[in-house]
């Protein structure tokens, strides 16, 4: 009796224990199950740094999106060469778009003229650039409305809380990624989205 007692109770622990590791929210926001259908978020337009162009990301349909706040005076600066690195090797499936922000330290204090050219001759950086934005605050751009509230992106609220945060957005503009400032552009969490 005492044996099957015993057993009995180990058999419950054992599907309580799997019950709990099963319920478990996971850590990582990459790779997320999302809809096949093209999210608002295309829909967005801004214009692109020292132009009056419009840069549209419905333009990227069937790439995969990596949005970057950038700063020109930061020390996460140096990860220009890394986004470029990137972006020059996925082209064929992968956008990088780069927001200048100045909310951070005043890290971007430059015109977009200056901005431009500093991109250029320090970086050699040809992924596109927008105007100077704001990423937080009362002021905030819609496309970082969208990427850091769960309402609009329907994964999580996320806070922008220094400069070169990353977002990768799959070929439909779902939300499938957020990587902080001290994840390089070239980390393996990245390049494996874009497998």
């Amino acid at each position: 009796m005492k044996l099957i007692l015993i057993i009995t109770l180990t058999l419950i622990g054992v599907f309580g224990i799997w019950k709990l590791l099963l319920a478990r929210k996971p850590v990582a926001t990459t790779n997320l199950a999302v809809s096949s259908s093209y999210s608002p978020i295309l829909e967005q337009c801004i214009i692109k740094l020292n132009s009056k162009d419009k840069l549209c990301l419905s333009d990227f349909k069937g790439k995969k999106i990596l949005l970057v706040n950038v700063a020109s005076e930061c020390g996460f600066t140096k990860q220009y060469s890394d986004l470029e690195k990137l972006y020059t090797t996925y082209k064929d499936k992968l956008v990088i778009i780069g927001f200048p922000c100045n909310q951070f330290g005043g890290q971007e204090p430059g015109t977009e003229e200056e901005i431009a050219t500093f991109c250029s001759s320090k970086f050699a950086v040809t992924f596109p650039l927008t105007t100077k934005i704001d990423v937080k605050g009362d002021k905030q751009h819609p496309i970082y409305k969208w990427l850091t509230n769960k309402t609009m992106n329907g994964v999580d609220d996320y806070n922008v809380n220094w400069n070169f945060n990353k977002f990768m957005l799959d070929e439909n503009g779902q939300l499938i990624g957020y990587f902080s400032s001290r994840i390089n552009p070239m980390d393996s969490a990245i390049i494996n989205l874009l497998k």
